[in-house]
């Protein structure tokens, strides 16, 4: 049995883990998801209906539930001290490092994690190397159990080097979904096992468009070039270079921002600022299906990702790959991952970060020449079929846990489960 643990689920901008895990259930993988908070999205993607694992929510505070985490601290206690007490050294270590309330929840929550996991858990598989990956590695000590992390973005850029080496160290592999975050993470621990597993795309859901390309060129009112952004409303989306750069463009060009975030009133007090409210229309979260249309509907994707004060950034935007599937250009910054998949001049344009001259400049480019976006949309095509498909990611990622797990299961002198057992990891 496979426990994935995440730190909320379902939410609407995380499809990348909805994606992998319907594909670990196409593969036959028994698995269980962990949440260590419950849902505030209103919407999910399709990608969520098809997933059939039970799903186990812990206590997000310890005062949510005192006696629930004090029975599963009681439970570890009882039926293993010295692996409760090796645990409970981790902890405390990382506490002095780290005294915050956090700290403390992430261990409440480990003990519950680790006295309610279903039977015949052998191994944890947790996205993001920041708080969800502490409750693994206490839980997994406590119990016994192997882990592995998948690190995307915030969770990598914003925690401090100790912790992220510990974290890998202590893992039986690692994965990552940029070549830059890859590299990071192999120098701040050079002995560990950190592989590059691109999110990929359900190439069945996001398939090549019926037809792509239009004839707008900004030169009419009437049919003005259609601009799409989507992303949350916070700082290292940069929303705000892009409505600045809109309000550079003299052609004829309206947006449609998707998302949602803490920065929107902050945002359409910009857009009133700058003059451009009414060529830009907000439409709040959407599920894929609808987000798709919009691909199909639009000219051109933009996007203007910035490195936040506090060191946060995107990995590889999974939009940008959803956009580039559907034939759409990107305008982008040269930031993080992005470089990984949009070819400045061949699928898209990339521009420095906080300069919303040049990202007015490279969509002016593009507005006007509408044989250009077509031919970028070709191009487009051919760059995701090249190696952007959820099936290869969760094959290598399929090929990885089952060695973890036998390997995992040999040191504790185990029985390995054959192939044909209930709840096995099936090899590729």
């Amino acid at each position: 049995m496979l426990v994935v643990l995440v730190k909320g689920y379902p939410r609407v901008s995380e499809t990348f883990i909805a994606q992998e895990i319907a594909a670990l259930e196409r593969r036959g993988v028994s698995l269980t998801i962990v949440s260590m908070r419950r849902p505030y999205d209103r919407i999910t993607h399709p990608a969520h209906g098809q997933i059939r694992a039970p799903v186990l929510y812990l206590p997000e505070y310890v005062l949510d539930a005192p006696l629930r985490v004090l029975a599963g601290h009681a439970r570890a206690l009882r039926e293993a001290p010295r692996r409760y007490l090796a645990s409970l050294g981790l902890w405390l270590r990382d506490l002095v490092r780290d005294p915050t309330p956090s700290r403390v929840r992430r261990f409440a929550q480990a003990g519950v994690l680790a006295a309610e996991r279903p039977p015949g858990s052998r191994h944890f598989h947790v996205h993001f190397l920041h708080t969800p990956a502490s409750v693994a590695r206490y839980a997994a000590a406590m119990g016994g159990l192997s882990y592995s992390v998948s690190g995307h973005a915030k969770d990598i850029w914003t925690r401090p080097g100790w912790e992220l080496r510990e974290k890998i160290e202590g893992a039986r592999f690692a994965v990552t979904c940029t070549a830059q975050n890859r590299e990071y993470l192999r120098r701040l621990a050079p002995g560990a096992r950190v592989e590059l597993i691109y999110h990929g795309l359900d190439q069945r859901f996001f398939g090549p468009p019926p037809a792509f390309g239009s004839s707008r060129d900004g030169s009419e009112a009437a049919d003005p070039v259609r601009l799409l952004s989507v992303g949350r409303f916070q700082p290292k989306k940069g929303v705000d270079l892009v409505l600045r750069s809109l309000a550079r463009l003299h052609a004829h060009a309206v947006l449609t921002l998707v998302g949602y975030g803490p920065l929107e009133g902050e945002l359409r007090a910009l857009a009133r600022e700058l003059r451009v409210e009414g060529r830009v229309t907000w439409r709040g979260p959407l599920d894929q299906p609808a987000v798709r249309a919009l691909y199909r509907e639009s000219d051109l994707f933009v996007l203007a990702p910035r490195i936040a004060a506090d060191g946060d950034r995107d990995g590889l935007p999974n939009v940008v790959v959803e956009a580039l599937s559907q034939a759409l250009p990107v305008v982008a910054t040269r930031v993080s991952g992005l470089p990984e998949i949009v070819e400045d001049g061949v699928n898209g344009r990339l521009v420095p970060p906080e300069d919303p001259a040049a990202l007015a400049a490279a969509l002016a480019e593009l507005v006007g020449d509408p044989e250009a976006r077509r031919r970028y949309g070709a191009a487009a095509l051919r760059r995701v079929a090249a190696g952007w498909d959820v099936e290869a990611g969760v094959s290598r990622l399929v090929a990885l846990l089952a060695e973890a797990i036998d390997e995992a299961g040999a040191a504790r002198g185990r029985p390995q489960p054959s192939k044909t057992t209930a709840g096995a990891l099936p090899r590729p």
